[in-house]
């Protein structure tokens, strides 16, 4: 059977997209494939110039001659990784691999490129790359850790919220998880096979803030030498989480406010609107709220993000969770350094439940980071937590213990939270206690701060 006149049905089968060029790269013949991926219809390929796709991998010489790509200068590209342009616009993440064709006599009279949409992959190969991060103990830790019912709480608003793509904002102080918390949104989410994409917008001045977030074309400042997806279409199908998002200074606001309300981009030095689809999470430890009064946070943006807000509770708030905290970051630790360290003293622990813990979980973690590099093997003692645990209160913070004569040792209890307003280190402080054992004595008549005073 005569294979070659059958080769246009053998190429429109091909799944991956297709492209035939003559040798000035003029657009002679595309397969469905190629229509689908790049959103072309084959009448608006075929004729034009191959740069309608602004490729990222082609070489271009701007002078016009025989070897004016690089493709026709080496004679065949194989298996790279590219960007192509959609014609809305949109980055596609492509394999291309590449021929030049040439007759009989040796001549080149075109070239064949095969496009492979590798987007998915790339997708993948971000969230496992953001996973590997969270699960590098110099960075963070694996997930959200603990059993109280503030962070119960929080897991099931968090499994619910995560099914809807309402914005959600994250509130909370410095160190409590606010980031682990956006991601597990992201995970328990139906966009958990996307990207999940995080910019610090504190981290970023104004130009190069609006840059990262929605691209930039080529020229567009000083420095632009070529085009640049921005956080957002690489989040395209996924989530993205602005952190510390009342540090965006206010002209950025309102482009911000535009993609929220109309979904869609404009890179800088472009007027193209870009079709985005993205569920957007956000973070802060600023008071929003006094920003807005004194002009310099939005309230109509502060409104479209604040439609579910999550609070983060600190480590004070949840105590109870701080045994199986140390002991997750002994774990890490050891299977990072090889030594064997089984747990802590009691005398150490109790040390690490009395402590106020301004730094929350991320303090925690700098703690146990800081007794696994002095403890050898066996225990972490009390020697080996930093010292501004171990120190304690100083002269001033010490009170004198209340008789309250008559009174019961749980009704003393009540009596001291009760004039403390609930505040347990000061009415520690009243029974002349430590935390711990405050909190012990709370356990053992089972006194509740809601109720019981």
């Amino acid at each position: 059977m005569d294979l070659e006149k059958h080769w246009k049905t053998i190429i429109n089968t091909v799944q991956d997209g297709l492209m035939i060029v003559d040798p000035d790269g003029t657009i002679i013949a595309v397969n469905p494939a190629a229509e689908t991926l790049t959103g072309y219809k084959s009448g608006e390929l075929v004729g034009n110039t191959c740069r309608i796709l602004n490729c990222t991998g082609c070489n271009i010489r701007k002078e016009k001659t025989e070897k004016w790509c690089g493709l026709f200068q080496k004679g065949e590209v194989r298996s790279k990784r590219c960007t192509i342009h959609s014609k809305n616009g949109r980055a596609i993440y492509v394999l291309k691999s590449a021929s030049v064709i040439r007759n009989k006599t040796g001549e080149t009279i075109g070239a064949v490129e095969i496009l492979t949409d590798i987007g998915v992959s790339i997708r993948q190969e971000e969230k496992i790359a953001s996973l590997r991060k969270n699960l590098n103990m110099e960075n963070g830790y694996h997930d959200l850790i603990g059993r109280s019912s503030i962070m119960r709480e929080l897991f099931e608003l968090i499994e619910n919220v995560a099914q809807s793509d309402a914005p959600v904002m994250i509130l909370g102080e410095s160190g409590t998880g606010k980031e682990l918390t956006a991601m597990a949104i992201h995970e328990a989410s139906p966009r958990r096979d996307g990207s999940f994409i995080k910019v610090n917008c504190a981290a970023l001045n104004e130009n190069l803030l609006e840059s990262e977030l929605f691209g930039h074309v080529k020229g567009a400042f000083t420095g632009a030498e070529r085009t640049r997806i921005g956080r957002f279409e690489a989040a395209h199908g996924g989530s993205i989480f602005l952190d510390e998002i009342g540090d965006i200074p206010l002209s950025i606001q309102v482009k911000l406010l535009r993609v929220i309300e109309e979904n869609v981009v404009e890179r800088v030095g472009d007027h193209q609107p870009i079709p985005v689809d993205v569920r957007i999470i956000s973070a802060t430890n600023r008071d929003l709220e006094s920003m807005i009064a004194e002009g310099r946070f939005r309230e109509d943006l502060f409104f479209r993000i604040n439609v579910f807000p999550l609070q983060c509770p600190s480590l004070t708030q949840r105590r109870e969770d701080i045994p199986m905290l140390v002991q997750n970051f002994i774990q890490y630790g050891t299977q990072k350094s090889g030594k064997r360290i089984l747990g802590v003293t009691p005398e150490a622990m109790e040390m690490l439940l009395e402590y106020p813990w301004p730094g929350n979980v991320r303090e925690l973690r700098n703690a146990m980071d800081y007794a696994l590099i002095l403890c050898r093997n066996g225990l972490i003692e009390v020697a080996h937590l930093p010292p501004r645990i171990t120190r304690g209160p100083g002269p001033a913070d010490v009170k004198t213990t209340p008789t309250w004569p008559g009174k019961s040792e749980r009704q003393k209890l009540i009596q001291a939270l009760s004039e403390s307003a609930g505040n347990r280190n000061e009415a520690a402080r009243k029974l002349g206690v430590s935390r711990v054992t405050l909190w012990k004595r709370m356990k053992k008549y089972g006194v509740d701060l809601k109720e019981d005073y």
